[in-house]
């Protein structure tokens, strides 16, 4: 009994020694409880691995651990309640809304040594007028309609410019694949695709044509919301005629790859990872990219674009200098590199050249203009789950496209006086 006890107070006194030791540790700690927290908007699983891969890098380099987070559709809600509490991750995405959102919550960058590389196109978006820089842009969006460039060649249809020519191009995939292949594929059990759907066309019908531009009243609250009603209208009628997937309210995002490698789906709304990973699967496919159609006669096609992923730092964490450390070690030219190759986006800071998978479309619509996120710039914080439920409710006919303006209106009213 008394060799057991002296055992164990052997133990205890190794264990107080260790624990006094590491407490003048200033690089961090490998242990779970004292890693870094990281929480990303990501969805993909090819950028999924490149943040794990980097944050396991900087491990073996530092000593400093990350519990490395991808909530999927909850992020925004997770998000909300921490920002409420003033409990945020060390690090996390802004995903659009680094300054609107998260400004007073996040940390200054602009005396680290990777901003003398930032893409002045990034400024507007990620530094104020004082200076303040808000995150570390890993990637610049450059959002259009992603297509499935072997069938549309193989069916002879040419890239649409409008939204007529769209609808034409979806007829004749119908038509000339005797139903076999979707034409428009929305993984709508994720309610915010369909919400990137609206998000992503309300640009086109509400501010790039000069007859139909309500810029200056969506901004000062006088919007006639009954001038959104044709784009609920837009998609009601895809579903009616056919031209989008009848499992749209169940379908997945997995399934939308799978999909398009099997050469069933023509046209989809996704992420820049998507290419890749389809093509991985089919070497055959080549997944293209185009603008976003015009929605009205004489205007002109627009990228949507903007700040994709980034990471903050949260300005009162305990782990602040940790924080930043990781930000530099991502901002390295080969770690941003591999970041940006793994969302195939260009990179947000110009000292990378990174290979992108869709850079022959983007050099073949170069003179196309690239618009701001609708919802970032026209619409409250909030809008956007807005336009997700009300998308859903539109395509399960809860709503008529009335309603879903009707809708949309009553929110934007009620959470701009917030």
């Amino acid at each position: 009994m008394k060799k057991i006890f002296g055992t164990l107070t052997c133990v205890v006194m190794s264990l107080m020694v260790l624990a006094a030791c590491g407490g003048e540790s200033t690089t961090g700690s490998s242990n779970s409880s004292n890693a870094l927290t990281l929480y990303s908007g990501v969805s993909e699983d090819a950028e999924k691995d490149a943040i794990e891969g980097l944050a396991a890098a900087f491990e073996e380099e530092t000593g400093i651990s990350i519990d490395v987070n991808f909530p999927g559709t909850g992020y925004e809600d997770q998000l909300r309640v921490r920002m409420a509490s003033n409990d945020l991750p060390d690090l996390f995405d802004t995903h659009g809304w680094a300054i609107n959102r998260y400004g007073e919550y996040v940390a200054d960058l602009s005396d680290m040594e990777w901003v003398e590389h930032f893409d002045p196109a990034m400024e507007p978006i990620l530094k104020d007028e004082d200076g303040k820089i808000y995150a570390y842009p890993i990637n610049q969006a450059k959002d259009g309609i992603m297509y499935n460039a072997p069938l549309l060649d193989e069916y002879g249809i040419e890239l649409p410019t409008t939204v007529d020519e769209w609808i034409d191009a979806m007829e004749t995939v119908k038509e000339k694949s005797g139903g076999e292949v979707t034409p428009l594929w929305i993984p709508g059990s994720n309610q915010y695709t369909i919400a990137q759907v609206l998000d992503q066309l309300s640009t086109p019908l509400l501010v790039t044509a000069d007859e139909h531009n309500y810029e200056e009243a969506l901004l000062d609250g006088s919007f006639d919301w009954s001038n959104y009603t044709p784009l609920p209208e837009f998609l009601k009628d895809l579903q009616d005629r056919g031209l989008i997937n009848k499992d749209v309210l169940t379908a997945s995002e997995a399934q939308r790859i799978e999909l398009m490698a099997q050469n069933k789906v023509a046209f989809v709304f996704a992420g820049g990872a998507f290419g890749p990973a389809v093509t991985e699967l089919n070497p055959d496919i080549q997944v293209g990219t185009i603008p976003v159609p015009a929605f009205w006669e004489g205007a002109e096609q627009s990228w949507i674009g903007g700040e994709r992923n980034t990471f903050a730092a949260f300005k009162d964490s305990e782990n602040l200098d940790e924080a930043k450390q990781f930000i530099e070690f991502i901002a390295q030219p080969e770690n941003a590199k591999k970041l940006a190759e793994a969302t195939s986006l260009p990179a947000g800071i110009t000292n990378v050249e990174a290979e992108n998978y869709y850079t022959e479309f983007y050099d073949e619509w170069a003179h196309v203009q690239i618009q701001p996120y609708f919802d970032r710039v026209y619409l409250p914080s909030g809008m956007w789950d807005v336009y997700a439920t009300t998308g859903q409710e539109l395509l399960s006919d809860l709503k008529t496209p009335e309603q879903v303006s009707e809708e949309m209106e009553s929110e934007y009213l009620r959470l701009r006086s917030q």
